[in-house]
């Protein structure tokens, strides 16, 4: 069975969550405080941080790795492109989003952040989310019509929005009405730790 040691606030492990819930298989979580990680955590992940992924002899780390493994160990339902064109320009915009969002989500995860650090990482986001925001009104999820690995990405920044104080536009509303439609998936709700649930009142 896999184990999933997950941060119960870490955007990153929610990611995690929200595929293995999607897949609807066995799996157990393990709940790691983030302020006190247990000492085995450093032995599986050199850098010390969650979430970590334990399948007997196979340990992974870093959320989109992670994601990739359970969704070519369990194809169904199939969350990266089958199409190698599609599955190219997926990983793209992954990796644009690990560069231009949540490079700055991080900071804002940081106890170390200034507060003048933080307020440029809400900015960064708030303009990366509204430049986004055009392409919702014509799809329904960022591929297009198919939920993929990448609107799992997106979530757990869209459901902590409120939480970071980041505060978007009229402009942004697409991108908003999108959301709610994520937060309404069964998977998405049951990935929710009770302290994820109280970010959002």
């Amino acid at each position: 069975m896999m184990v999933l040691y997950s941060g119960i606030t870490c955007p990153f492990s929610h990611r995690c969550r929200f595929v293995l819930y999607e897949k609807g298989m066995d799996f157990e979580i393990k709940d790691v405080d983030i302020f006190n990680k247990p000492e085995d955590l450093s032995v599986m992940n050199p850098y010390n941080q969650v979430p970590v992924l334990v399948e007997r002899d196979l340990i992974l780390f870093e959320s989109n790795i992670i994601n990739e493994y359970i969704d070519e160990r369990f194809p169904h339902p199939q969350l990266m492109p089958g199409d190698p064109v599609m599955r190219g320009r997926g990983r793209l915009v992954l990796f644009r989003m690990e560069k231009e969002l949540f490079s700055h989500v991080q900071k804002l995860e940081s106890p170390d952040t200034s507060a003048k650090e933080q307020a440029k990482a809400r900015e960064a986001i708030s303009q990366g989310l509204t430049l986004l925001a055009p392409a919702f009104s014509k799809n329904k999820y960022v591929l297009g019509d198919d939920f993929s690995m990448i609107d799992v990405a997106i979530a757990p920044l869209l459901w902590r929005l409120d939480h970071y104080g980041i505060k978007l536009g009229k402009s942004a509303a697409p991108i908003l009405k999108y959301a709610e439609r994520i937060f309404q998936r069964e998977s998405f709700i049951a990935a929710l730790t009770a302290a994820e649930k109280a970010m959002r009142r």
